[in-house]
């Protein structure tokens, strides 16, 4: 066996990034009015930035209550969720092709562990057919039988 090896600790090198205008005092004149419109305007464009697709005119789609269901499919109470007794409402959003399909389910809100099941049960749901793709959210209640 070798001896072991001798390790020198390197440094990485020190980035100094310049502080913002509003916190640099210029001469006894305060830059701060100017840019707390700034920030504020910044902060008015990522804020609606953020707002969902039909708050700009954009079709969002149908919600699945107004696409009559054809097929639903009731989520299957896990024997986990039974001995952990959980219980309570998952939230799965879904996208529904043009032919009534879930093409797309992913988890909103509720439980993870009754989540696999909420999400397995709402990606067989049928809908009837439309124009085009829509989007919605679909509630699931679960409830423990043994209780």
């Amino acid at each position: 066996m070798s001896a072991p090896q001798k390790i020198t600790p390197t440094l990485a090198p020190t980035v100094h990034f310049p502080l913002p205008e509003f916190c640099v005092r210029r001469t006894g004149v305060t830059l701060f009015k100017t840019n707390l419109i700034r920030i504020g305007v910044t902060l008015g464009i990522g804020a609606l930035l953020a707002l969902p697709p039909a708050i700009f005119g954009q079709d969002g789609g149908a919600d699945p209550a107004k696409r009559k269901v054809r097929t639903k499919v009731a989520p299957i109470y896990s024997v986990l969720a039974k001995r952990m007794n959980v219980e309570g409402k998952v939230k799965v959003a879904v996208t529904i092709t043009a032919d009534g399909r879930v093409k797309d389910a992913r988890l909103v809100g509720g439980s993870p562990v009754l989540a696999s099941a909420a999400l397995d049960a709402a990606r067989q749901w049928k809908f009837d057919p439309a124009p085009k793709d829509s989007t919605g959210v679909i509630e699931f209640e679960f409830k423990n039988p043994a209780s």
